[in-house]
């Protein structure tokens, strides 16, 4: 502990600055997750805070970042309606909680693991071509959709092209003005500047783009280039202690026994759970420290903070990769960079609410904008095509169905994917077919096992002992094999009583010997061990 203590005193130089930036990039995106849930907005800031101090105190994670997800915010809205307000809501918070401790306990992050890596890179690229599309309409003042949506279809019944094909008819002189200036101050800051010393790592560029926005608002108010409320950051502002304390909500756990609020409980659990594991696994291909995130201890961590965000009025957390990426792209190197920003938060909307009421949205797509280019490198796209088409088509399939439908969907499909590949390559290699030569009128051909053969492979091998030609010889080789599906054993089984009326001799040869002509495959593989 005193060694974690001190490695995170360390880089504080590090976490400082991007606790910052992963400030500026969450702060909208908890806003306008909230308003596209149909919730309060201050749930989303409530959500920021307790995914930043208290998921980032007990995750393992060094630079995963937690907070609203926009994967959650469909079924929070429906959720809503359907259980009869936000306080029935918010008790299947608390227990989607208590479930997702429960599959800590039994270890299910293992899950995290058993997706293809063609599909997170899949992820990371789609998810960094949606933020792009998505942030082009806020960059030139086009806001009809809230912040953080990642879906094809938006809540006005606009999708993601049309959206931005109607900019034209839609642009903020004065939101793209200062978009554009706070594009070219991070883009110089990236290339150019933050090579020329200390001072420009430690101050980093997204937060001289915010202030520069605040200070064009101010100035430019009341002319041709100014800035209305609408473009605005939107942070409530409390009047009193008792304005501000009023907007926290609390579950109404008399509707604990309503089955409904198990059902959207459980799928809470399931579905923040997956994006969690998910992003785990994603964050850590990208860290440039590879570190290994215990996924076990996520879910705890994700879980207690759920506990707790809905205790107080709080929208549903899972681990988010672009408040990930954004923290690694800042230069984030231990978990202090997560925890502070969730300080930073609820200073902020504390103290100065009015001043976060002055940054305008244009700006921070322009933070976003840059987030998304570096996870959607065009090179990767050749990269992963000259890994071939068992890596590039899931890769593909996943990106095109987090764009055109939604992430949850893009990941599934892309599973799918890789799932058909396994079965196609595992039906191709489950052994090697060697036709060697002809002897004593009959052809001689060798069939070489692979390690592990299963029933995937039925219709590979039904196929090729079916083609053989009358008067062959085969030899089966198995001694490589270390386990045999019962069904490929059937198979051979039944290949036996065929291959006699067909002239087909038979050579089994194994680890225990040679045998010819085997009368039962069934009793040879009985006597043998069995994964032999």
């Amino acid at each position: 502990m005193v060694k974690m203590n001190l490695y995170m005193f360390k880089t504080l130089k590090n976490d400082l600055p991007a606790s910052i930036v992963v400030f500026f990039v969450a702060l909208p995106l908890c806003l306008g997750i909230a308003l596209a849930s149909g919730a309060p907005l201050f749930s989303g800031v409530i959500a920021g805070i307790i995914g930043g101090v208290v998921v980032g105190a007990l995750s393992g994670s060094k630079i995963g970042v937690s907070g609203p997800a926009a994967g959650l915010a469909a079924i929070v809205l429906t959720a809503i309606g359907s259980l009869g307000g936000y306080e029935n809501f918010l008790v299947a918070v608390v227990l989607g909680g208590i479930i997702q401790i429960v599959f800590g306990i039994l270890k299910a992050g293992v899950i995290g693991y058993y997706f293809p890596s063609s599909v997170i890179k899949g992820m990371l690229t789609g998810i960094g071509i949606i933020i792009i599309l998505k942030q082009i309409p806020h960059f030139f003042g086009y806001d009809s959709e809230p912040e953080g949506a990642d879906s094809f279809v938006e809540m006005s019944g606009e999708n993601t092209f049309s959206a931005i094909l109607n900019i034209t008819d839609n642009i903020t002189l004065g939101s793209m003005v200062i978009g554009l200036i706070g594009l070219a101050i991070l883009l110089l800051w990236d290339k150019v500047l933050s090579k020329k010393g200390k001072i420009f790592q430690i101050v980093q560029g997204p937060l001289v783009a915010v202030v520069l926005g605040i200070v064009y608002f101010a100035v430019t108010q009341g002319t041709s280039l100014g800035i209305n409320q609408s473009h605005l950051v939107s942070v409530p502002i409390p009047d009193s202690l008792d304005s501000f304390l009023g907007q926290f909500s609390f579950p109404n756990f008399g509707a604990i026994t309503n089955p409904d609020v198990w059902i959207v409980a459980f799928t809470i659990a399931l579905v923040a759970s997956l994006e969690t594991l998910l992003c785990v696994e994603a964050t850590d291909k990208i860290d440039p420290d590879k570190n290994v995130t215990p996924t076990n201890r996520e879910l705890l961590a994700q879980g207690t903070g759920n506990i707790i965000s809905g205790l107080i009025g709080g929208l549903p957390i899972t681990q988010v990769i672009v408040r990930s990426s954004a923290n690694i792209q800042s230069g984030g190197r231990s978990k202090m960079s997560a925890i502070i920003h969730g300080f930073l938060l609820l200073i902020s909307v504390v103290l100065i609410p009015k001043l976060l009421n002055m940054i305008p949205l244009s700006v921070l797509a322009a933070i976003l904008l840059i987030v998304g280019y570096k996870l959607a490198k065009p090179g990767l796209f050749k990269k992963m095509y000259d890994m071939g088409w068992k890596q590039f088509v899931p890769f593909v399939v996943t990106v095109l169905g987090i764009v055109f439908i939604d992430l949850l969907w893009g990941i599934g499909l892309g599973l799918l994917v890789g799932i058909v590949v396994i079965l196609i390559k595992s039906y191709q290699n489950s052994h090697f077919l060697h036709i060697e030569d002809k002897s004593n009128g009959k052809h001689k051909i060798k069939m070489t096992f692979a390690e592990e053969v299963t029933f995937f492979n039925k219709g590979a091998i039904l196929k090729e002992l079916d083609s053989l030609p009358r008067d062959t010889y085969l030899e089966l080789d198995v001694r490589k094999t270390r386990y045999l599906d019962n069904d490929i054993i059937e198979i051979l089984d039944d290949f036996a009583f065929k291959a006699k009326e067909r002239n087909i001799d038979i050579q089994l040869t194994s680890e225990r010997g040679i045998v010819e002509n085997p009368d039962s495959f069934i009793e040879f593989f009985k006597l043998r061990p069995k994964s032999a």
